[in-house]
C-alpha cells in the first residue's frame, strides 16, 4: 500500500468530542469518522485491525471445536416474549415494527435467536455437545454513548453459545471457551486479567470477564496479592466482619442538627465511623429499597439488584421516603415496616452492636441500636462494595484495585433459556431434558479500542504487531533524490514479497510530516532510506514501541533482521 493512495485522513488537532485516548487517536489517525451518536464509519486502517482481531478470534474458536454461522440482526419479538425478556430488557433495545405492525428488535444479543434455532433441529443427546458462534454487529441504544468505541450504539461482537446434556458438560464447554479467550487476548498482545463477574441482563450464575488493564478503564477490578483471585468490584464477595461482643444498651434518641452525612454525624457525636450505619435509598419496579451498610462501607448496587431480584434501580425521590416514614439524611432501619418497604441490611451490620443510625426524623439519630432486637430486615445479604485492603475472600490476603476495560465475558446460562423456550433433548433413556447452555462474547471493536488505551504515548498509537494495520512503514526521506527513492521502492517490494505487511510513504512531504504520521498511526517498525543512509550502505530501522534505532547493512540479509525485530515485539 502507498500512503499517497491510502484513505487515512489524519488530523493535527484533538477533536473536542473525543474524551478518551483511543477515541482521540482513532479520529486523528484517520481510523474512524462519526456517522451518528455512538455509531462510526470504520476507515481502511481500522478495518484491517478489526479483521486481524476477527481472524485471531475465528482461529481460536474453530480450534476449540466451535462452528461459525450467521444469524439475523433483526429478531422477532415473539422469541423475546417467550424467554420473558421483551418486557424487561429495558430502553437499550432498539425496537421496530414492519409494515404488518409486527414487532421486532435489532439484536443486542442472540440468546433467544440461537435457542430458537437449535431447538428446531437438535433432539437427541447424540447431537450434544454443540457450540456455535458468529461475528456480527450488535445494537444497544445507550442512554449516553461515549468514549468512542468503548460504549457505542453499534459495535462488532463475537458471540458463541454452547449446548450440553448436563452441568458437567457445561463445565467442559466453559473451560474450553475460557482457555480460548486466554489465547485470543494473549495473541492480540494485550495485558489482561480474567475476573469473576456478575452476569447482568444475560442471566445465569457463573461468569468471568476478561479485562484489559488500563488506567482509562470504566470498570474497577480487585485482585489478591497472594493468590489468583480477581473479580469485578460489583461481583467481589466479602466475608462478614464480626464486631467484638458488647452488652446491649438502651436505645437513645439524640439531636444531630445539620448532620446529613456519616462524617458529620460521627464528628458531632464523637463516634468512630465503624460504629455507625450508612443508608442508601433506591427505587425499583418492586418499590422503595432501603439499604444499610457500615458507615465506612459503600453500597454495591449490583448486589442489591441480585438480592432483591429486580432488573434495575435508581436513586429514590424524597416523596417515596416520606411515604415510607423516613427522611433523607436521617434514614434508619428502626421503625420501618419490612412488609411494606424493602429493607436490605448488609451481613456485617447484623454483627454490629450498639450502633448509631438515622432516627427517620429530621435532625435526629439513634444510639445503641442492636440488629435483631431493634429491627428485622427484609433481606440480610452481602451488599457492600469491596475496598482496597479488604481481605481476599479466598485466602484472606489483602486485595488491590486496578482499572480495566472489559473485552470479553463468558457465562454459564444453565437452563435459563432452554426451560423458558422448551429447548429440550431426549437422553439415553428417552427422557426429555432441557439443554444446559453457556454463552461467550468478545467485543471485537472494543478490543481494538482497548489495545490503543493500553498501548500509546504522546505521539500516537503503539500497535502490538499481531493486530497492527501494517507491520512496516518504508520512508524515503527525499522523494526528489532518485537513488534513495528507487532503493526505498525496491525495499518496499522485497518486504512485500517476503510476506511482511508493508506501506511506503511516497508522498512529496517533509520528513517531519511523514515521521509524525508514522508515530500517530503506530506502525511497529519504520524503515528510513535517505541519501545519507544510502551513502553509508545502511538502512535506519526504528522500533515504535521502544524508540530503539538499528542500522542494518544494505548488503546483508536485512529482511531476516526485520523479521526478527518484528518477532520480538
Amino acid at each position: 500500500m502507498r500512503v499517497s493512495k491510502m484513505f487515512a485522513p489524519t488530523l493535527r488537532e484533538v477533536p473536542a468530542e473525543a474524551e478518551v485516548v483511543s477515541h482521540q487517536l482513532m479520529l486523528r489517525a484517520g481510523f474512524l469518522r462519526k456517522s451518528a451518536g455512538g455509531m462510526y464509519n470504520y476507515l481502511p486502517l481500522a478495518w484491517r485491525v478489526l479483521k486481524k482481531i476477527e481472524n485471531i478470534v475465528r482461529e481460536e474458536m474453530d480450534a476449540s471445536g466451535a462452528q461459525e454461522l450467521l444469524m439475523p440482526i433483526v429478531q422477532p419479538a415473539e422469541i423475546w416474549q417467550e424467554s420473558g425478556r421483551w418486557g424487561v430488557y429495558g430502553e437499550e433495545m432498539f425496537r421496530l415494527k414492519d409494515r404488518h405492525n409486527r414487532e421486532f428488535c435489532l439484536g443486542p444479543t442472540h440468546e433467544e435467536m440461537v435457542t430458537n434455532l437449535i431447538r428446531g433441529d437438535v433432539r437427541s443427546y447424540r447431537q450434544l455437545p454443540l457450540n456455535v458462534y458468529q461475528i456480527q454487529n450488535k445494537f444497544r441504544d445507550e442512554r449516553r454513548p461515549r468514549f468512542g468505541l468503548m460504549r457505542g450504539r453499534e459495535f462488532i461482537m463475537k458471540d458463541a453459545y454452547s449446548f450440553d446434556r448436563d452441568e458437567a458438560g457445561l463445565d467442559v464447554s466453559y473451560k474450553l471457551m475460557y482457555d480460548a479467550y486466554t489465547r485470543i487476548f494473549t495473541r492480540c498482545g494485550l495485558t489482561f486479567r480474567p475476573v469473576e463477574a456478575d452476569s447482568g441482563a444475560i442471566g445465569g450464575s457463573g461468569s468471568h470477564e476478561f479485562m484489559v488493564i488500563a488506567d482509562s478503564g470504566e470498570a474497577e477490578i480487585v485482585y489478591c496479592n497472594e493468590c489468583n483471585y480477581a473479580a469485578n468490584v460489583e461481583k467481589a464477595e466479602l466475608h462478614v466482619i464480626e464486631a467484638p461482643a458488647e452488652e446491649a444498651k438502651a436505645v437513645e434518641e439524640v439531636k444531630t442538627p445539620d448532620c446529613k452525612t456519616i462524617a458529620d454525624v460521627c464528628a458531632y457525636l464523637q463516634l468512630p465511623v465503624d460504629k455507625s450505619v450508612k443508608a442508601v435509598a433506591f427505587n425499583s419496579e418492586k418499590g422503595l429499597i432501603l439499604c444499610f451498610v457500615r458507615g465506612d462501607h459503600e453500597v454495591n448496587e449490583v448486589k442489591v439488584i441480585n438480592t432483591v431480584g429486580v432488573n434495575e434501580v435508581e436513586m429514590a425521590e424524597e416523596s417515596l421516603l416520606t411515604e415510607a416514614g423516613t427522611v433523607g439524611g436521617y434514614m434508619g432501619p428502626v421503625g420501618i415496616d419490612p412488609e411494606k418497604t424493602i429493607v436490605v441490611v448488609d451481613s456485617t451490620v447484623m454483627k454490629m452492636h450498639n450502633i448509631c443510625c438515622g432516627a427517620n426524623k429530621e435532625g435526629y439519630h439513634l444510639l445503641n441500636v442492636n440488629p435483631g432486637r431493634d429491627f428485622t430486615p427484609t433481606y440480610v445479604a452481602d451488599i457492600r462494595l469491596i475496598q482496597e485492603g479488604d481481605p481476599c475472600p479466598h485466602c484472606g490476603g489483602n486485595v488491590s484495585k486496578a482499572r480495566g476495560i472489559e473485552v470479553g465475558q463468558v457465562f454459564k446460562l444453565f437452563t435459563k433459556y432452554s426451560e423458558a423456550m422448551h429447548a429440550t433433548f431426549l437422553d439415553e433413556n428417552g427422557k426429555e431434558k432441557p439443554m444446559v447452555m453457556g454463552c461467550y462474547g468478545v467485543g471485537v471493536s472494543r478490543t481494538m479500542a482497548a489495545a490503543i488505551e493500553q498501548n500509546n504515548d504522546k505521539d500516537g498509537m503503539i500497535w502490538p504487531v499481531a493486530i497492527a494495520p501494517y507491520e512496516v512503514l518504508v520512508v524515503p526521506v527525499n522523494t526528489k533524490d532518485e537513488a534513495s527513492t528507487q532503493k526505498a521502492e525496491a525495499i518496499y517490494e522485497e518486504l512485500k514479497k517476503a510476506g511482511i505487511e508493508t506501506v511506503i510513504d511516497d508522498r512529496n512531504e517533509r520528513p517531519g510530516v511523514k515521521f509524525k504520521d508514522a508515530d500517530l498511526i503506530g506502525y511497529p517498525l519504520r524503515v528510513v532510506v535517505g541519501p545519507k543512509t544510502l551513502a553509508e550502505g545502511k538502512l535506519e530501522v526504528k522500533v515504535r514501541r521502544t524508540g530503539e534505532v538499528q542500522m542494518l547493512p544494505l548488503d546483508g540479509d536485512y529482511i531476516t533482521a526485520i523479521r526478527e525485530l518484528l518477532a520480538k515485539l
